[in-house]
């Protein structure tokens, strides 16, 4: 990864998080992703396990994480296991971490080889009672390749059939649902990245320049500041394109009078931002356009208003709902009629609005996080209302990253341009190559 040193308290108190969580005499067990092939002799880019990742900040394959905390053997309650160092691997496929390294990434002090882990592992599981085991349980995985996790899992029962499990998914999933300062130390990061590649692109979009040639700016502002790269495939959509929510050919021209639907943000240390901003390629608003962005920056504001510690997601929505039809009826896209007739689980609204206001966001794009009980302190959530009009070939949405705080929301985005005025007046200022990043 290329980021800076990231403090290792961040993951230490991450472990404790989760430590507290266990039932007595336990052990929780986290292993790696796997290595996936492409074609050929090729590999996909190796990316973590979020989770092993959220408790150890290793991001090397054939990693594991053991916690035991009541192991009699104090030296071995946590536990990190690496790939043992070989040198002619290395000539291929570069360094791996030595134990001093992964100790400063992770704080973890004890650290053992995957080649001889089996021999340690099997007392620890004979002095607990309970094995916590890890699966993807987010609610949006679509999924069902059998990963490394669920073959690990099948591995453990099949060796240790009388033990009790308990999934470690349910403990993560209220866990890194709630970010703490660390944690969100390192998305300013991101925000900050994801910022400066949107001031780059306001001086770069003009007509006739290519989807593509936006992605590419934003790319390299992105690696120049030692992001690990796009947190997710960036949307690059002008004119009528940017009505598809996950556009991501970004292979058409942008031509004058349309707008152009840019949604990207940056991962750094792991930790993903995400923006979407809605601007004119020519660097004016025309009076509709203006109108319609205007009435998503209400629903923008006023969605962050909402959000609260005691509201649920349904809640939130719905109220979101009934103000997109004010504003829908106010720009002339909804009539009475459609709104005293609507279908309430098919909202009139729903033919200009079709996706969801938030996600839970962190490591993952779409993190781990509560859908279904109420919001907390501590949750970090986008927030992303769009205006989509088929018949005019208009696509705007508007989004930020909200962290909800006992003190009241924290906009992690606040002061990036954000009004139609304000980006009409970077954009007045259209000279890229003066841009440094």
């Amino acid at each position: 990864m290329k980021n800076l040193p990231l403090n290792p308290e961040l993951f230490v108190t991450n472990r404790k998080r989760f430590v507290e969580k266990m039932k007595p005499n336990s052990i929780a067990i986290f292993v790696s992703n796997d290595e996936v092939p492409s074609n050929g002799d090729a590999l996909y880019p190796f990316k973590q396990n979020s989770d092993l990742y959220w408790l150890s900040g290793i991001a090397q394959e054939d990693s594991m994480v053991i916690l035991f905390p009541d192991n009699p053997d104090k030296k071995y309650r946590e536990v990190l296991v690496l790939v043992r160092p070989n040198e002619l691997k290395e000539k291929w496929d570069g360094k791996r971490l030595r134990k001093d390294e992964a100790t400063a990434i992770s704080g973890i002090q004890t650290i053992l080889w995957v080649d001889s882990i089996d021999a340690a592992l099997q007392p620890w599981i004979h002095l607990a009672d309970t094995i916590y085991l890890d699966t993807n349980e987010n609610d949006r995985k679509a999924s069902l390749v059998r990963t490394r996790d669920y073959r690990f899992v099948d591995e453990m029962k099949s060796r240790y059939p009388l033990h009790q499990y308990e999934r470690a998914a349910r403990i993560m999933k209220e866990l890194r649902g709630v970010k703490t300062e660390y944690e969100i130390e390192v998305v300013k990061k991101a925000v900050d990245i994801t910022h400066n590649a949107f001031t780059r692109v306001m001086q770069f979009v003009r007509p006739g320049v290519m989807e593509y040639e936006i992605e590419a700016e934003i790319l390299h502002s992105f690696i120049s500041q030692r992001a690990d790269g796009p947190a997710y495939s960036s949307i690059i959509a002008s004119g009528d394109r940017a009505r598809t929510l996950h556009y991501v050919s970004n292979s058409e021209e942008c031509k004058d009078g349309e707008l152009v639907l840019m949604d990207f943000g940056a991962s750094y240390g792991g930790y993903a931002a995400d923006l979407t901003r809605t601007i004119p390629v020519n660097g004016k608003f025309s009076q509709r356009q203006r109108e319609v962005y205007n009435a998503c920056l209400h629903l923008h504001n006023y969605s962050k208003s909402l959000l609260k510690p005691g509201i649920t997601i349904a809640e939130y929505t719905e109220k979101v709902g009934d103000e997109a039809t004010v504003q829908f009826m106010k720009l002339g896209l909804l009539k009475e009629d459609d709104f005293k007739n609507e279908d309430p689980d098919n909202r009139a609204y729903r033919k200009y609005l079709y996706h969801g206001i938030s996600h839970h966001l962190g490591l993952d794009v779409h993190d781990l996080g509560t859908r279904t009980e109420p919001l907390t302190e501590g949750m970090l959530l986008t927030v992303e209302p769009g205006i989509y009009i088929q018949e005019e070939g208009i696509g705007i949405r508007i989004e930020n990253n909200v962290w909800i705080t006992k003190n009241g929301n924290v906009d992690l985005f606040e002061g990036i341009p954000i009004t139609a005025d304000e980006i009409e007046a970077v954009m007045a200022n259209n000279k890229v190559a003066d841009i440094v990043l």
